[in-house]
């Protein structure tokens, strides 16, 4: 299985973005996907997810500003995000869970400039 994530770049704060992540594999056994980041000297942390069924989860930080979507027969999620601030500047991952393991995809790097 591959993730294929696009859709970084550079923007002033205030701006929006919106990355995207089509995976490989069999459909009906993806059930959750994902975006996590992670700044430099931090950890990994959880963006956003979103289940097959379209329930959607957020990270206090992003709540109102970020919006995970799911297209389920391209297999691909989609994270909208405006009103980006500083903070939000890291390297953004895509992860689908499937049934019996998950995968993660290579990174790509948002920059918000102030």
């Amino acid at each position: 299985v591959q993730l294929q994530a696009s859709g970084g770049g550079l923007v002033q704060a205030g701006g929006s973005l919106r990355l995207s992540c089509a995976a490989s594999g069999n459909r009906f056994r993806l059930n959750v996907m994902g975006w996590y980041r992670q700044a430099p000297g931090n950890q990994r942390e959880l963006v956003a997810t979103i289940t097959r069924d379209g329930s959607t989860s957020y990270a206090d930080s992003v709540k109102g500003r970020f919006t995970i979507s799911r297209d389920s027969a391209k297999n691909t999620v989609y994270l909208q995000m405006n009103s980006l601030k500083p903070d939000d500047t890291a390297v953004y991952f895509c992860k689908a869970e499937y049934t019996l393991t998950s995968y993660w995809g290579q990174g790509t790097q948002v920059t918000v400039s102030s």
